[in-house]
């Protein structure tokens, strides 16, 4: 019986290996396997590296080693030679014999050539096997190093070796650079951790599922593998969930991931928001009148114990005072859980969250996921989420004004500009501080420092001798400690002469956005078509400046000339020529940079004497904003989850 089951088998298979010619054929495609030789002809030999004997998915074969046996197999591996050939014949006998000794054990040989494979020998076995759908087959293993080039692919493929000599599994395809170190900490493994045999068969099941539900949901619509997916799966959800979820719970996770994989492959564009959406009630509204709003303000600290969370507070009580009825706002301090205080929160009827921070943006993604109609903001910039919408203000704008009048009163060209932290936004805000000072001092030099590294910046800023210092502005009309705040001159005997403020005003944007949602409804927040952040400027009202009384008349009139311009729309501080530190020329003064170039800013302009401090150089306790949210967060080292804790 087994001998005509082959027999059909190949039948079957031909049809395959004929239907996949003939397709590629008309694409005008190779209808062959690839044949490695002729891809490493002409290439500098790099040499050979022994994997050994290991299981390798089957649908990462993709050729062979030598051109003579190529033409005996289609490009998936599928007969074309007729059934009476010799071939053929020697085809069905090991289809039989695998029938009838219970499957084909022996290894194949084959080279590995930058995560794909070349059969060298063994074809009628990967034959006869992709023919039944095998996911695997044993071979041994020889790698052909490649020759080193600085592109994405070279770089992963170096990243997956690392990964490799810990795991020691092929299963997982990444194309996306930094993706193997996140899928060993989200796993819960060091960065070099050896995988021992049961996580490799753990993870090896649960990925071959996840998989399986991915695949059919892509049909090859995004350039992204199921490994790409599952990382990104994994930036939401704890990898124990990977085995522990239900068929149709993962199912239905996976399935609203897929904006964001959407964004993701077309290269996380972001739109960026400006000022209110102005929105037309619907006839339904018009007669049903607006529905109530529920917000939630959820807070990572007491409000009477952080100006963040303190202006935020302020901007809380500001919604609720202008909105009265219509806004029903509570607070929810989360106490180290986001994801209890936020699914609290829906459980007291929440239909819009603000979550003030920005290292809560995981839990606002698993939230989106679970509540669509629920509509979910995040205090943070530059966050490419479909399902969350973020906020922030521009303050560089303020910032220019701040430094055009530090550079009009210094009086020995040396200015100190004091930075919390090296974030998206941040370098746009020294940067605009440092046009400001070129444009009213040119020969002035703008000292960088940082508050998130060791030491009293402030302070040594004065034991350097500048006597005129920009510091943290002030968010919160509550009184905290903390030094000097705004930009400020340093008199005899330390007086503070205060100079320029710039103000945060968060009620702005909770009122206003609260009533975009009101006209427009929730819906409107959720299309799920783009990622939005709301970057609203001092046209808004969201930001200002306050002016010191003490300032000379002149100073201050140029400041409120810039001011009114930045609000008008005519002034731009970047809307001049611009040189680097390391002497590029980014703009002659023509060049009108987008909004999200201000955003992911980092270059420093040439009058500023510092740099961006690296991760590893940051007080711990400003790591996990910076990992957030981080200029260069993309490259930071990923963090397993017991050392998060």
């Amino acid at each position: 019986m087994s001998r005509t089951d082959a027999i059909e088998q190949y039948v079957a298979s031909l049809r395959q290996g004929k239907k996949y010619f003939a397709a590629a054929t008309a694409r005008k495609e190779d209808p062959y396997p690839r044949v490695l030789e002729e891809i490493l002809s002409g290439l500098p030999a790099t040499g050979e590296a022994k994997v050994g004997l290991i299981d390798i998915p089957m649908e990462r074969i993709v050729g062979t080693w030598a051109a003579g046996r190529k033409t005996a197999f289609a490009g998936n591996f599928m007969p074309l030679l007729d059934p009476e050939t010799e071939f053929a014949q020697k085809w069905i006998a090991l289809c039989e014999a695998h029938l009838d000794a219970g499957g084909i054990t022996d290894a194949i040989t084959c080279f590995e050539y930058m995560g794909e494979f070349y059969v060298q020998e063994g074809h009628k076995r990967v034959s006869v096997l992709k023919s039944y759908s095998s996911p695997t087959i044993s071979a041994v293993v020889t790698r052909v190093i490649p020759p080193a080039a600085d592109t994405d692919s070279m770089r992963v493929y170096n990243e997956f070796v690392r990964f490799f000599k810990a795991s020691r599994t092929y299963v997982a395809l990444l194309t996306r650079p930094g993706g193997y170190a996140r899928l060993q900490a989200a796993m819960g493994l060091a960065p070099d951790q050896v995988w021992d045999a049961e996580i490799r068969h753990t993870f090896e099941t649960d990925y071959r599922r996840f998989a399986a539900l991915y695949e059919p949901m892509n049909a090859g619509r995004l350039p992204l593998t199921a490994g790409d997916a599952l990382v990104a799966w994994l930036e939401v959800h704890p990898y124990s969930d990977l085995r522990a979820l239900r068929e149709e719970a993962l199912s239905a996770s996976l399935s609203a991931l897929f904006p964001d994989l959407r964004l993701m492959a077309s290269g996380e564009h972001i739109s960026v928001a400006t000022e209110p959406e102005k929105k037309e009630k619907g006839l339904l509204g018009r007669i049903l009148g607006a529905p109530r709003l529920h917000a939630a303000f959820i807070y990572d600290t007491d409000p009477r114990f952080s100006p963040w969370a303190s202006a935020h507070e302020q901007g809380q009580l500001s919604l609720a005072e202008a909105m009265g009825d219509e806004v029903h706002a509570r607070a929810y301090v989360c106490e180290g859980n986001v994801d209890a205080a936020m699914e609290q929160a829906v459980a007291d009827g929440a239909n819009v969250i603000f979550a003030t921070t920005p290292p809560m943006i995981d839990a606002c993604r698993r939230l989106a996921a679970n509540h669509k109609n629920v509509a979910v903001y995040n205090c943070s910039l530059s966050m490419p989420y479909t399902g969350v919408r973020s906020y922030y203000c521009r303050v560089y704008e303020s910032k220019f004004i701040a430094g055009a009048v530090a550079g009009a009163v210094t009086t020995d060209r040396r200015i100190g500009f004091v930075a919390k932290y090296p974030i998206m936004g941040t370098l746009a805000g020294v940067n605009a501080f440092a046009l400001g000072v070129r444009m009213t001092n040119p020969k002035a030099r703008v000292l960088l420092r940082w508050r998130c590294l060791p030491g009293d910046p402030v302070q040594d800023l004065l034991d350097e001798g500048v006597h005129v210092i920009s510091n943290r502005d002030e968010d919160s009309q509550t009184v905290f400690s903390g030094g000097p705040i705004g930009t400020y001159r340093v008199g005899a005997q330390g007086a503070l002469h205060p100079l320029v403020m710039a103000r945060w005003n968060w009620g702005v944007f909770y009122e206003k956005t609260a009533r975009s949602l009101l006209s427009g409804g929730i819906s409107a927040v959720r299309d799920g078509s783009h990622a939005i952040n709301d970057w609203w400027g001092m046209d808004t009202g969201m930001v200002s400046v306050d002016l010191d009384d003490g300032l000379p008349d002149g100073v201050r009139q140029l400041a409120l000339l810039l001011r009114d311009g930045i609000i008008a729309g005519s002034i731009d501080p970047f809307l001049c020529r611009i040189r680097t530190q390391d002497g590029e020329t980014l703009s002659d003064g023509t060049r009108v940079f987008s909004l999200e170039e201000r955003m992911r800013m980092d270059w420093l302009c040439d009058n500023v004497e510092g740099s961006v401090p690296a991760f590893d150089e940051l007080l711990p306790m400003s790591r996990p904003l910076v990992r957030v949210l981080g200029i260069y967060r993309e490259d930071i080292p990923p963090q397993t989850e017991e050392s998060a804790r």
